[in-house]
């Protein structure tokens, strides 16, 4: 592979590159490769999960080969295992694979006890999702009954992952007002057929009845549930119940159903389904296959202990702006804090040259940490070759009888390196994994795409020492295949240069999932200052280790640290001084997950004018944490610092509402080159709580089937509800969310080039004869500031107002005046020259537009039905026989009586004389 010298290639080359953000997947001649299934270190060793994981995949395989009409297949698999588990002569050492990069993971369920299956999706319709979810329960094939057949689930979330479709059933409006004036099930295609019933069981036994028809809504009622017919001929859709025998297709064009409430209606703006996996880049580069593929092959991974070399820059830049002793301290907080017990490590100093300072060893205590951090740097000069310095990590390796596979360099370097191409190949085919640290705004772009190629991390720290962003970085870099609760997490991460006053003040808090092995970490610049630190009982602690030489101080807090706010204050010596503080702690325990926050961006690398998105997501286990305080600080490699607050409010940035994923756009660029990210999460005022809400983009749970027009019910799956979601006691955690590299910026103030964002929350409701809205207000620049004006049009038809928005009848608004971005929008009309004899239903959109007449495009489709939809009989009245299938007729003859019992949703028996018109009605 040949590389060009110039940067701007190596941008163009590093946004070809760059897919999701996690996956290693690639499409190869229609067949999918570098799969990773991970099962998760919490999952106990049963070794019959890898054989159905085998089954499940290969099963899978064929399913979606004949669903993507012979385009696609399953061609590799890697598996990995937990360290946990007992080694095996099968077994292999990962590569580049690891939990960061897991397409599914096999792991314990988000709520104890509910096993659904789902795909973690918070990205728009089209984009690639971010992994599969599968219990143990469910890949062993103990919940068939409720979810069907594993292999056709996985191709159901197969989609959401790959494809970026959605679901076409809607448990939160399983029933809509048809255009037939009926009330249907929310599906895709409408020639699923079923019926409507309420299915109730307590106490170990089990009712049905009839559903009835909600005053308000018109609809049914919220326990009512539509049961399939086990006997079907439709195909489609898999998005909607992929576990009914007969149905093997996605939705397409032809039998999509539009009006269904579906969310990939809503999301992919009422196309079909095979319509958006037909507009991807695995769909556009490939053609149907002339003949089978084969079954899948599986690789056994199972991960051991880490294998790492610190390949360190020396040369003489690293002498400007206190580099060298900032890396040390970084450095010594790495080796001293962050890298795991068992872990075999190694170092490398390098300039013009490279040196081995010390070959690998294994970490089992303070002594083996000790003796590394002296073989740290204390000098610098000379040049940059960054080869040089990776190569002798190769030998570091070789030294020590290892094979280079699933090593793992972390690179640091503050300089530009022409020759860093050079080694490109040699790096990504030895199997070792890059981290790269960029420090200062110089360092070389080439190293990046070696961080990528290897699916190592890629953090910047720039010179301005305040933001703390060298320890953010090396603390970072955790094991991705450790278990959670063995990871050391960051709560607290700040620093400022104090002139005006000298202190630096403020609180950290540690919550109950953690505790153990805490550790404070002061550094500064000139001299030391006083530290004060107050536990959650007012106790002071001043048994800092203070180290002059680095600048540094710390503290190690011995067995599990109080439950609190701990206070800190830090009084500087001296005007200008810069001061950081770090605070890391580990679970308290080993069967309770900690509270996390992960961090990213939606690319690695952008170019002006197009927007980056920002995600946090808070998690404790998989469970998430919903109404939490989120905050993010974007740092330029100049050093200019912007903050954003992230949303979790399903509207312009944030794909879902409450779903634990908070996110922004972010548009304030300041320069060409790096930018890093630094997420910070706490538990807000009282109001952070785990959700207990099913997740979206999973598998639909199978009520029952109807076979032979009776039903056969599953037992209702667990339930929860808003009393279940206690407030959580508060909290906080900081995280790096690695670097982007930005492109194109112009010099000066940015052109206004930023549209509003557009509305993805429009609501609408029939209110007597006016029409009620409401959505999340957006922004003159996406979704910050206010937007100048709304424009709201209406369309009998939902295509023609897609289609045609800027044609369609528009809705007077003068009196609409906008609000500030993410605030709730209200408005209300009544509508014009539109009855219930020519129109059945009333489609609404809204489009805004900014000062500098800049468009959203229009939002998300809305609609009201102008009728009151049919329903079945209410069982509270005599059903005619007329059109309702009966499913019983029993006749008894007692002497002069005749007893006809006609048992349809409810049993209604016909006392009759045989010998006169009377009769006697007895309904059960």
């Amino acid at each position: 592979m040949a590389f060009s010298r110039g940067p701007v290639f190596l941008l163009l080359l590093l946004y070809l590159l760059w897919g999701s953000d996690t996956s290693l997947i690639r499409l190869n001649e229609n067949g999918y490769e570098d799969i990773i299934i991970a099962i998760d270190p919490a999952v106990p060793e049963d070794t019959t999960i890898i054989e159905h994981i085998k089954g499940m995949v290969t099963k899978a395989s064929t399913y979606l080969f004949e669903a993507t009409e012979k385009r696609f297949f399953f061609k590799n698999v890697s598996i990995l295992i937990p360290e946990s588990w007992k080694d095996s002569p099968q077994y292999r050492r990962p590569k580049q694979e690891s939990y960061k990069h897991a397409d599914i993971k096999v792991a314990p369920p988000t709520v104890e006890g509910r096993d659904e299956p789902y795909t973690r999706q918070f990205t728009q319709c089209e984009e690639k999702a971010e992994y599969i979810h599968f219990t143990p329960d469910f890949v062993l094939g103990r919940k068939q009954d409720e979810y069907g057949d594993s292999g056709k689930v996985l191709v159901h979330e197969w989609a959401h992952l790959r494809w970026g479709v959605f679901d076409e059933y809607n448990e939160d409006q399983p029933f809509y007002s048809a255009s037939s004036k009926k009330i249907e099930a929310t599906r895709c295609s409408t020639g699923i057929t079923g019926t409507n019933r309420v299915y109730a069981c307590q106490g170990g036994s089990c009712a049905m009845r009839r559903c009835r028809t909600n005053s308000t809504t018109k609809l049914y009622e919220k326990d009512c549930q539509f049961f399939p017919d086990k006997v079907q001929s439709e195909k489609a859709s898999i998005m909607f119940m992929q576990s009914i025998d007969s149905v093997t297709e996605f939705c397409k064009k032809e039998n999509h159903n539009r009006e269904a409430p579906t969310l990939h209606n809503k999301k992919c703006n009422y196309r079909s389904t095979w319509e958006v996996i037909s507009t991807s880049e695995d769909f556009n580069s490939s053609t149907p296959m002339e003949t089978s593929p084969s079954p899948p092959f599986f690789s056994l991974l199972r991960i051991s202990e880490r294998i790492m070399c610190l390949v360190l820059d020396v040369s003489g830049s690293m002498t400007s702006y206190d580099r060298l002793n900032r890396m040390n301290q970084a450095a010594k907080y790495f080796l001293s804090q962050i890298i795991e017990n068992r872990s075999w490590v190694g170092m490398v100093h390098f300039s013009s040259q490279a040196t081995i300072v010390h070959e690998l060893i294994q970490i089992n205590s303070d002594i083996e940490r000790n003796q590394l951090l002296q073989t740290l740097p204390t000098s610098a000069n000379g040049g940059t070759s960054i080869c040089s310095g990776i190569k002798a990590a190769f030998q570091v390796f070789k030294n020590g009888e290892y094979q280079t596979d699933g090593t793992e360099i972390l690179l640091l370097s503050d300089g530009e390196d022409s020759t860093a191409k050079d080694c490109i190949d040699e790096v990504k085919d030895s199997g070792s994994i890059v981290h790269f640290i960029a420090l200062g705004p110089s360092a070389d772009l080439a190293v990046t795409n070696m961080s990528i190629l290897t699916g190592g991390n890629h953090k910047l720290a720039t010179d301005e020492a305040q933001n703390n962003g060298l320890i953010d970085a090396f603390g970072a870099l955790a094991s991705e295949n450790a278990d959670i609760t063995q990871k050391s997490l960051q709560l607290e991460s700040k620093g400022a240069i104090l002139n005006n006053s000298l202190w630096l003040n403020d609180t950290v808090v540690i919550d109950s999932t953690l505790g153990r092995d805490t550790f404070f970490l002061v550094t500064w610049s000139k001299q030391a200052p006083a530290i004060y630190l107050r536990d959650p009982k007012g106790t002071q602690t001043t048994n800092f280790t203070m180290d002059s030489a680095s600048k540094m101080a710390y503290l190690s807090i011995p067995g599990t640290a109080q439950v609190g706010v701990w206070t800190y204050n830090l009084e500087a010596k001296e005007n200008s001084e810069i001061l950081t503080i770090t605070v890391t702690s580990r679970a308290a325990n080993s069967s309770v997950p900690p509270i996390t926050v992960n961090a990213k961006v939606n690319t690695d690398t952008n170019t002006f004018p197009s927007p980056m998105i920002v995600y946090a997501e808070v998690l404790q286990g998989y469970t998430p944490i919903i109404g939490a305080r989120v905050t993010a600080t974007i740092e330029s490699n100049s050093g200019k610092t912007e903050e954003l607050v992230l949303l979790d409010n399903g509207a312009g940035a944030d794909a879902f509402k409450d779903d634990g994923v908070y996110s922004r756009f972010f548009t304030a660029y300041s320069v060409n080159g790096r930018y890093s990210l630094k997420v910070r999460a706490d538990g807000g005022r009282n109001s952070a709580r785990r959700s207990l809400r099913h997740p979206s983009s999973r598998a639909a749970y199978i009520p029952g089937w109807v076979v032979d027009g009776e039903i056969q019910g599953n037992p209702p799956r667990p339930e929860t509800t808003e009393a279940t979601q206690p407030v959580l006691e508060d909290f906080s955690r900081t995280a790096s969310g690695g670097a982007f590299v930005m492109s194109n910026v112009p010099i000066g103030p940015l052109p206004d080039v930023y549209p509003p964002n557009r509305i993805t929350d429009l609501q609408a409701t029939l209110d007597g004869e006016e029409i009620s809205l409401t959505w999340t207000a957006p922004g003159d620049d996406y979704d910050v500031g206010r937007v100048q004006q709304y424009i709201i049009r209406t369309s009998k038809n939902i295509i023609e107002l897609r289609d045609n928005f800027n044609n369609s009848p528009r809705v007077d608004t003068t009196n609409l005046t906008p609000k500030e971005a993410n605030s709730e929008e209200t408005f209300a009309f009544k509508p014009e020259n539109i009855t219930e004899e020519n129109a059945t239903y009333i489609f609404i959109a809204i489009e805004s537009v900014d000062k500098s007449s800049l468009s959203s495009g229009p939002s998300n489709i809305a609609q009201v039905a102008l009728f009151t939809p049919q329903a079945e009989p209410d069982p509270d009245e005599s059903p005619s026989l007329s059109g309702v299938s009966v499913a019983t007729i029993v006749l008894s003859v007692l002497g002069a009586l005749v007893l006809v019992c006609i048992i349809v949703g409810t049993t209604i028996c016909i006392l009759k004389n045989k010998r006169s018109s009377s009769a006697a009605i007895t309904k059960f």
